[in-house]
């Protein structure tokens, strides 16, 4: 009989309620020089279906791509690792962990937990996975993954995964300590499955930020109506433009929204009373794309040591398996 573990919401010590601690991050970005807006705020239940939806778009290679390369070699990795425990981080709605579980098959499948900003999204994946795998362990934790792993505890025979090229939302100086935060929930011979949206030709990267139909724009957009509800702002989305357009100097996309007219905004929650002018432009987020090098520069110190590299024959996404070894 399949089951599904309770969710809760987890932290890595003494930890502010959400409310106040968007209302900190939110005040810190849009007081800044260049104002920005954390990118996990993308995530209202509204932002994770259009993110859903981004995924299934002709431009956007990134899913498609990656999930073809873990087809190939799911079951190398599992061979490899022989995972007790599989922690997806950021898992959205949990698709790709099938070809994991489907190739180690019936009699050996790991228990699953799946950790997730956004708490609908963890609760109906991990009620799917426990309908579809009989006898499947499943356990939902809700909560920012790159504000702390405590609630993991120690690994064992554990797999950790974050796929879709998430670690590119984190800024480079920051991967080396996101890595090592992994390592510290690994034990020795444990695995990190990562996947990374490697550099390659700039238009074909801005035209997957600048989809045709739109719906990037209204997942971008989305972000002001997030803090709208949750932090009482009169944010006109209807006033700001979508924006986004690929660093070469730095590797990385910069999607960001622009005032269409100067106006005045007010975010009651977070003790803000700001003016735009028109052109003026919040930053919601940055994208970083790789190259194994430039990967296997931030591993040396973080506990993790690159174990295989699987690619696609065109060489636009890679999935990095990672092996813990010293501690961090």
């Amino acid at each position: 009989m399949a089951v599904a573990v309770p969710f809760h919401t987890p932290s890595a010590g003494p930890a502010s309620p959400p409310a106040p601690r968007m209302a900190a991050e939110v005040r810190a970005g849009l007081l800044a020089r260049e104002r920005w807006l954390p990118s996990k705020y993308f995530y209202d239940d509204r932002g994770s279906a259009l993110f859903e939806e981004i995924t299934r778009l002709p431009e956007y290679y990134q899913t498609r791509t990656e999930e073809a390369i873990l087809a190939a070699v799911a079951g190398d990795i599992v061979a490899r690792q022989r995972p007790r425990e599989m922690v997806e981080l950021g898992s959205g709605a949990g698709r790709k962990i099938r070809l994991l579980l489907d190739a180690a098959g019936p009699g050996r499948r790991p228990r699953v937990v799946l950790f997730d900003i956004n708490e609908r999204f963890v609760e109906a994946s991990a009620a799917r996975l426990a309908a579809e795998y009989p006898r499947l362990r499943v356990r939902g934790l809700v909560g920012d993954f790159t504000g702390g792993l405590g609630p993991l505890g120690r690994g064992g025979g554990r797999l950790a995964i974050l796929f879709a090229g998430t670690i590119g939302n984190l800024h480079p100086t920051t991967v080396p300590r996101f890595l090592r935060s992994v390592a510290r929930t690994l034990a020795p011979g444990d695995g990190f499955l990562v996947g990374l949206d490697l550099v390659k030709d700039p238009a074909r990267l801005e035209a997957a930020y600048n989809d045709a139909t739109g719906v990037t724009a209204a997942f971008n957009l989305n972000i002001l109506d997030h803090v709208n509800h949750a932090l009482d702002a009169d944010f006109d989305v209807r006033r700001w433009r979508h924006r986004a357009f690929y660093d070469r100097r730095r590797e990385w996309i910069e999607m960001r929204l622009v005032a269409a007219e100067p106006q005045r905004v007010r975010v009651l929650g977070a003790w803000l009373d700001l003016h735009f002018g028109a052109g003026d432009e919040i930053r919601t987020e940055y994208s970083c794309k790789y190259t194994r090098a430039g990967f296997e520069r931030r591993l040396p110190g973080t506990g993790l040591a690159l174990d295989r590299w699987y690619t696609d024959a065109d060489q636009l996404f890679a999935l990095a398996l990672c092996r813990r070894t010293a501690t961090p």
